[in-house]
């Protein structure tokens, strides 16, 4: 069996940067440490963070004193505003991506554009551009979502979650163009997850099978997984190693194995060794 494994799946900078800080914080910043909700989308790392003394919580009012680390898919200004008040100390590990998308979410609704997200409805991250964006805001999760007669004759502006696929923004871009006065699109999207799309489907492409690795409540590994499917349908999107079973890979002579953003790498070796024991 021939095992092809991805150069740029794994952890990405805005992952690793979060991940960095949150270390440096637990021995560093006053405790008790907490983010603001899963600072990654990894079950697994979120729970050895926790071990380090690290822990999730979904409500700043379960806070009350230490410090308290924004995750990478940032927050809304309200939640930041409420934990200085607190006096809680605030580190910031939203991705730097993620602060570009706010900030353009921010200008648009400042100049009174209806803003248009596009991104999944109740990922963190599209619920903190919300927030930057104001109240002329619309999420849409694909171009068929959008209904024209709202955005006819009007100024627009659009802001992309940062772990979109590109063919999803140039949809919506073409819907949007014939019926606006006015089109300003940001991409935003991250030029690591767009480059690490490309490569898993070069990959599928050339398999007979492919494994895609990262928790199922990531946004950027499930896309990935369902790009990979429409390439190659003995795709397998697992959390852990100890999810794969030896009948998905029976006569694949070639495997491709890729990880989404919030993924150590190590997992996509722990993956190779499997199947070369297999």
């Amino acid at each position: 069996m021939k095992i092809l494994i991805s150069k740029r799946g794994g952890y990405c900078y805005g992952v690793q940067r979060a991940l960095d800080i949150a270390q440096r914080a637990a021995k560093e910043s006053p405790g008790p440490i907490h983010t603001m909700g899963p600072i990654i989308h990894n079950p697994g790392v979120v729970r050895e963070l926790a071990e380090a003394g690290v822990s999730p919580v979904e409500h700043l009012k379960e806070i009350t004193s230490g410090t308290v680390i924004l995750r990478t898919h940032g927050v809304t200004p309200e939640v930041i505003a409420a934990a200085g008040a607190s006096g809680l100390t605030i580190v910031d590990a939203t991705c730097p991506y993620v602060k570009v998308a706010q900030e353009k979410a921010s200008f648009l609704g400042e100049q009174g554009y209806l803003t248009i997200i596009l991104g999944e409805h109740e990922h963190p991250e599209v619920v903190a551009l919300v927030a930057n964006a104001g109240k002329k805001t619309i999420v849409v999760e694909n171009a068929g979502e959008l209904d024209l007669k709202q955005v006819g004759g009007k100024r627009v502006g659009v802001v992309v979650q940062t772990t979109q696929a590109s063919s999803n923004l140039a949809a919506l871009a073409a819907r949007l163009a014939p019926a606006c006065r006015e089109l300003l699109i940001y991409n935003t999207m991250c030029n690591a997850t767009q480059k690490c799309q490309d490569e898993a489907l070069s990959l599928a492409g050339s398999a007979d099978a492919v494994i895609v690795i990262g928790g199922r409540n990531s946004a950027n590994t499930t896309r990935l997984a369902l790009l990979c499917r429409e390439v190659q349908p003995c795709t397998y999107h697992i959390e852990d190693v100890g999810e794969l079973k030896p009948k998905w890979f029976k006569g694949a002579e070639t495997v491709a194995i890729t990880a989404g953003a919030s993924t150590p790498p190590e997992q996509m070796a722990a993956a190779a060794a499997w199947l070369q024991e297999l």
